[in-house]
This record gives C-alpha cells, sequence and structure tokens, in this order.
C-alpha cells in the first residue's frame, strides 16, 4: 500500500503527528506576552459506568490537520559539554522483571491495526494492573502477566455516553497517571474543534481502571497543543503550548491547574491557568510516591533554554479563582548542544529520525526522600558527533533550587541516545530509559541507572530491554514525542518503562514494548537512614455527627531507628481528631486516626494531610486522604404491614405483621391507629406502640354478625409527635 505522509508539526510545541494521507506541513512562531490567571469551571462533568461494561471503541483517528506558517528555528549554536561522563562504571545493578508487548503491530496476544505516528506512547502502573495509551487507543493489562484486561480501545471510549466532542473525537496526544495518593487513575488526551477546544479529563473512582470513572472536560478558545500532565497534592497540573484559534502562530505556554479534590470526588471542579510568556514545551512536577513535599510547597515548572532550564513555582487559587507564579528562575547547569532536527541514522536507509532535543523530555520527577528533596529529568544534546541523554538531579529541599548531580550519557560507541524518560525509586536509585539506534543499530529500546551510593554524576553500564529488528522508513521521520519511566506504587522500587521499536523495516507499522526492572538495594541497607508512611484506606465517607478511622503505619529503611509522631490537618469545621498510639518508636510503628464529625461538620470532601514526623531529627513524611462528609439524614421513620392481602371468614379474626424502621437517629414513640375497618369490626395493636423501630400485631375481630361481607382498603398509621408514616392493607370478609 502506498502511504503519503500527512504531518501535524509544531516546532515550539508537539511537532508532527502523522497519517498515511495527505502532505502537510506546519511550524510554530515564538510567541509574545503574559496575562491574568483565567479562572474557569469544566464545561461538564459526570460519572461513567464501569469501563468493563462499555464496548471497546475503535482507535479511529479524527484529528483535524492546522497549518502554522512560521519557519523551524535553526540549528544550535555548538558549545562544550561541561558535563560528559567519564565510563569507570560497572554495569547497572538491576534485576529485569515483567516484560511484555503494549499495543502496535506484531503484538501476538492481540490485533492492533497502525495508522498514525508517532505512538506518543505512555504508561503507569497501579496496584495490580498497568495501562498504557498511544495515540488513539489505550489497553489495560495484568502487570503480573502481561494478560491484557482490556482494549486496545479508542480513547473517547472513556467517554461513552458523556456527550460532545470528548466523545465524539479522539485525537490523541494522551497522558495517563497513577496518582498513588488516592490510588486512582487520571487519563486525558484533547479533542479538537477550531474554536472549541477540550481537553478530556477522567479519574477512576477506585484503584480499578475497569471501574467507573469521574469524567471532566476544560474548554480552551485557543488550541492547547502538547498537554503534559503531572499529579501534585492540591491538583492536578497540565501545560500546554498554545495556539491561535485555527492552529495559528504560538501564543505561549500555559499552565493550568485542575481541582484534583473535586474531581476525585466527582464534584464540579474548576482550573486556573496562567500564560507563561513565550516559554514553550514545560513540564509540571510529577510526585513520586506517597511522601509530600513539605506543607505548602508550589508546584515546580520547568523548561528548556536554548543553553539552560528555568524553574517555576505555580500556585493556583480554586477558591477566588487567582494564582501565584514566581520565575523564571535559571538553574546553573552545565553548558551543552541542544540536539535538533531530523539526525538520528538507521541500518539499511537514509531516513533518519527526529531527535526531538528541543525540550525537557516527559517526566519531570519529584521525590521527597526524608532528608532531602530531588527533581529529575532529562533532554537530548549532542557530544562527540551523536545525540546523547542529558540528565539532572536538583536539589529543592531549601527555597533556592540547585544541581546535585548531572551529565551527558555519551558511551561513545557512536549509537544516538534520545527520547528518554527518567524516574527515582524510594531510596534514591535513578533509572533513565530511552531509544538507540545508529548506522549498524536498529532502533531499540535500552535503560541505565545510578544506585544512591554511587559517585555522583554518573549512570552504569546500560542494559538492553528489546532490540529492535526494523527500520523506520522513507517519508517518515517521527519517531515519538515522549516515552514514560514510572514506579510502581505497590512496592515503590520497581521501574516500569514503555516507548516504541519496529519489528519489521516500514512506516506506520510500530511495536512498543512494556518492561520493568528494579534495583536490588531498593528496601535494603545502603541509601540513607529515613522511613516511609502508609496510611489506610486512602478515602472514607461519614455522615455528620458519626465517626470514621485511618491506620498509618511507618516502616523504617536503611537502619533508621528514631522516634516520632503523628499529626493531622485539614479537618473541616467542628471535627475534632485524636491518635492512638499519639506516635512510634524504634523507627517503626502504627498509628490510628480517629476522627469525630458533629452534626455541624460542613459537608464536602476534604483533603487530610497525615504526617509522621522524627522527634529529633529531619525526617518528615506526610500523605494525603479524602475523608467526604454527607448531610445527616432528618431522624424519620417508615412503616410497612404483611401481608398485603388478608380474607377472614366472618366470626373469626386475623392478624397483619406491622413495622417501623427508624432512620436518621430516631428514637421517638410511635403510637398505631388504623381506619377502613367494615362496621361492626374492631382492630386493636400489640403492642400499641414502639420506639424508634419495632414490630406490632394488628388483629381484625369479625365476631359480630352484623360485619357485612365485602372487600376494605385498610389505612395503618403511626405517629410521633409531628411525625406520621401510613400504609394500606387489604381485608377481605367471606
Amino acid at each position: 500500500m502506498n502511504k503519503s505522509l500527512s504531518v501535524f508539526a509544531l516546532a515550539l510545541g508537539v511537532g508532527i503527528f502523522a497519517t498515511p494521507t495527505g502532505h502537510t506541513i506546519a511550524v510554530l512562531a515564538q510567541g509574545q506576552g503574559g496575562g491574568p490567571p483565567e479562572w474557569v469551571p469544566a464545561v461538564r462533568h459526570d460519572t461513567s459506568r464501569p469501563l468493563r461494561e462499555m464496548p471497546a471503541l475503535p482507535a479511529v483517528n479524527t484529528r483535524q490537520d492546522f497549518e502554522v506558517k512560521k519557519p523551524l528555528p535553526g540549528p544550535p549554536t555548538p558549545q562544550q559539554d561541561a558535563a560528559l561522563q567519564s565510563f569507570a562504571v560497572s554495569a547497572i545493578a538491576a534485576a529485569s522483571g515483567t516484560g511484555f508487548d503494549g499495543i502496535g503491530e506484531g503484538n501476538p496476544n492481540f490485533p492492533y491495526s497502525v495508522n498514525v505516528a508517532p505512538p506518543d506512547t505512555v504508561g503507569e502502573p497501579g496496584l495490580t494492573q498497568y495501562v498504557q495509551w498511544v495515540n488513539l487507543a489505550f489497553a489495560v493489562f495484568d502487570k503480573a502477566t502481561g494478560t491484557k484486561l482490556y482494549g486496545p480501545a479508542g480513547g473517547n471510549t472513556l467517554f461513552t455516553g458523556f456527550g460532545g466532542p470528548c466523545e465524539s473525537r479522539n485525537d490523541g496526544d494522551p497522558i495517563v497517571q497513577y496518582d498513588q495518593l488516592a490510588d486512582r487513575w487520571v487519563m486525558t488526551q484533547f479533542a479538537l474543534v477550531s474554536g472549541n477546544y477540550m481537553q478530556c479529563v477522567a479519574v477512576s473512582t477506585t484503584s480499578d481502571a475497569l471501574g467507573s470513572w469521574h469524567r471532566y472536560a476544560f474548554a480552551y478558545s485557543q488550541f492547547p497543543d502538547y498537554p503534559k500532565l503531572s499529579v501534585w497534592p492540591d491538583a492536578y497540573y497540565i501545560t500546554f503550548n498554545m495556539f491561535g484559534a485555527t492552529g495559528g502562530s504560538f501564543t505561549g505556554g500555559r499552565i493550568c491547574g485542575y481541582d484534583r479534590a473535586q474531581m476525585l470526588s466527582g464534584l464540579p471542579a474548576t482550573q486556573v491557568c496562567v500564560q507563561n510568556n513565550a516559554y514553550a514545551s514545560s513540564l509540571a512536577a510529577d510526585l513520586e510516591g506517597k511522601a509530600l513535599p513539605p506543607s505548602g510547597t508550589a508546584a515546580y515548572v520547568l523548561n528548556r533554554t536554548t543553553s539552560g532550564v528555568n524553574l517555576w513555582r505555580f500556585t493556583p487559587n480554586f477558591t477566588n479563582g487567582t494564582a501565584s507564579i514566581t520565575g523564571p528562575v535559571a538553574l546553573p547547569v552545565a553548558a551543552y548542544t541542544s540536539a535538533s532536527g531530523t539526525s538520528v541514522p538507521q541500518p539499511s536507509t537514509t531516513q533518519r529520525l527526529d531527535s526531538l532535543g528541543d525540550r525537557l523530555m516527559y517526566r519531570a520527577s519529584y521525590r521527597n526522600l526524608g532528608s532531602r528533596a530531588s527533581l529529575v529529568v532529562n533532554h537530548s544534546v549532542v557530544s562527540g558527533g551523536v545525540v546523547n541523554i542529558r540528565w539532572y538531579e536538583f536539589d529543592v529541599t531549601s527555597p533556592t533550587a540547585t544541581v546535585r548531580q548531572q551529565s551527558t550519557y555519551a558511551p561513545g560507541d557512536g549509537s544516538y541516545r534520545w527520547m528518554g524518560s527518567i524516574a527515582m525509586d524510594k531510596i534514591g536509585n535513578i533509572g533513565v530509559g530511552y531509544s538507540v539506534s545508529s548506522d549498524t543499530v536498529r532502533p531499540s529500546i535500552r535503560f541505565a541507572g545510578r544506585e544512591v551510593n554511587d559517585p555522583l554524576n554518573t549512570l552504569s553500564t546500560e542494559d538492553s530491554m528489546q532490540t529492535g529488528t526494523g527500520s523506520q522508513l522513507t517519508n517518515l521521520a517521527r519517531w515519538g514525542d515522549y516515552s514514560t519511566m514510572a514506579i510502581d506504587p505497590s512496592d515503590d522500587c520497581t521501574f516500569w518503562y514503555t516507548t516504541e521499536f519496529l519489528k519489521t523495516s516500514g512506516t506506520f507499522n510500530w511495536s512498543t514494548r512494556i518492561s520493568s526492572f528494579k534495583f536490588v538495594t531498593c528496601g535494603s541497607p545502603g541509601g540513607e537512614p529515613g522511613f516511609s508512611l502508609g496510611v489506610t484506606p486512602s478515602s472514607r465517607t461519614v455522615t455528620q455527627g458519626q465517626s470514621t478511622t485511618f491506620d498509618a503505619t511507618v516502616t523504617s529503611q536503611n537502619g533508621y531507628a528514631g522516634n516520632g509522631s503523628f499529626s493531622v490537618t485539614g479537618l473541616p469545621a467542628n471535627t475534632t481528631a485524636s491518635w492512638s498510639p499519639a506516635g512510634y518508636t524504634g523507627g517503626s510503628g502504627a498509628g490510628t486516626l480517629t476522627v469525630d464529625t458533629t452534626a455541624t461538620t460542613p459537608t464536602g470532601s476534604y483533603p487530610l494531610t497525615i504526617t509522621a514526623t522524627d522527634s529529633s531529627s529531619t525526617p518528615t513524611q506526610s500523605t494525603i486522604v479524602t475523608l467526604t462528609v454527607n448531610a445527616a439524614q432528618a431522624a424519620d421513620f417508615t412503616i410497612q404491614a404483611s401481608p398485603g392481602n388478608r380474607v377472614i371468614k366472618r366470626g373469626n379474626s386475623g392478624t397483619y405483621n406491622v413495622t417501623v424502621t427508624g432512620s436518621g437517629g430516631f428514637a421517638g414513640d410511635v403510637a398505631f391507629t388504623v381506619s377502613g375497618l367494615p362496621a361492626g369490626t374492631t382492630g386493636s395493636f400489640s403492642p400499641s406502640s414502639v420506639t424508634g423501630s419495632g414490630s406490632s400485631t394488628l388483629t381484625i375481630d369479625t365476631t359480630n354478625p352484623s360485619t357485612p361481607k365485602g372487600t376494605y382498603t385498610l389505612t395503618i398509621t403511626g405517629t410521633s409527635t409531628s411525625l406520621t408514616r401510613s400504609t394500606t392493607v387489604t381485608l377481605k370478609v367471606n
């Protein structure tokens, strides 16, 4: 089949989205200006039925092409790389784990036909599942076995029954996240309708991706390209490259916060956005693990310049629609020459692949290690005539961010390494996954890493995840816009990486791989002493006046043996809390938090920050749980009677059983009466009243010979002060 190329190129934004039809190239220019915060509610929201009950929609491409007419930027000015790694290092001390093919052509477990490029591969592990999303389709896997549980399904399947563009369109640029603080999935893609653009966001109601989802649509008047979503305690943050209403010139980067607390509860949510001047392709920091940043820490936002890295701090206020943003602060990174353009070679073809070196690569990962807080991120640079991975660990423990370590990973074997993603496990080990290719190496997947006590500024000798057996051929330069390295929430140690490769040479025939590995030292002595904090469950729901509990557990790491205390903040008004015990000793321990609400506790959903604090040194760990307070029911009761029909021969008697059920704390006395009896008939209750809830027997006596034959409707009534409730039964006298 002869496949021509349609290109959707945003030079400071997403780059190319290609389909095997047409031929258009679109490029953007640098934007100008900023503006006040925008405070806008979601266009709509609802809660879906379980995903497992939704038929998987086909992965149909509905994406429009937009023309942007400014030229691509010129080549970078070469600079001496001041952070080139010396390679006197050992092999990576990590054991490979589960690995399996993801969505793409040639998967032996399920068919999939590629019709777009690049795949924009993202994926996240949950407690038992792995969710992968490529442009146009997602699938849910059992992470232990690789068994497909659902899909591949068009991304708009998540919005079945939602209405609007989110349901009708399937436009890609997907992101999937696992919110470890709440044990929920977050999935998002955009819907492109000129002048009425939507970012479609779904938040699962449980840790099961096959369950139900809270769904939202956030609107933008300009084209919101290259969305990158991250999880932070106070919000879900998302960054965009914005273009004119019809996809014209670049108008600036945009940073938005979505009201996470409301979205976790399926309630109406707003977004607060700021236009970030001319800065493009920024990344908001994504929280790794359950250890929270210090209270009040603003979200970190990073972007790459022509020769450095900028840092902002952003805090939205969802109550009044204001926002605080400070920066940019230029971080003192070593000089580099950025990779640019179509430069990566492959065997058996003159077609080169796009390095996408003009931006930081997804994700910017934040980790609170107790003794310090770190941000890790990577991008592509040129050194030694080839493209290599430049990675950083920024120390953000204090208000002044510093470079703790950095290096350019360039083994010097003539291969090009690019499209990386980086993460840090719970003790500070770092893993980096990336693509590799050269004149003799077909595009493949490899990874490298460093243990926490390795020499600074170094990565190990690399290891292979997947050897490619095909090259991408003529007229298709695009090789992904991002890949994903993520940490498993079930142990906070296992790294999961997903990206693309080819099984055979061609175009529009990519495959993807999902692989895992774990450092042998994670969870063992060798890192800095500290502790982890776990809290279960992640959410509780109570009625006003009720109590509920959360269980907190401190676990020692790396020989930590300190004593500490538990605390909680974020309680709603007219609520009290107590701990039993109040703390832990010897480095480990557990405590139960009891939360007592009252009749006047405001209803709503509240994020509670639970903290364990060492009594004599620096370690502090926090996590967030959700308390939902529902309105108390008014004191009331219902009354029922059985059987519904009774036949009595005149001269005899019969009975009905009457039941009162109280609700909302009802404790009143209910007295019984009956009406509608035929002449010459009596009705008596035993007992004549009940308190709160209870039962009584109604006896109907027809021994009077004047009782007329016929069918009668009897009304049985219970009265308690101002409350009266009734039910009816039928009596037939023969």
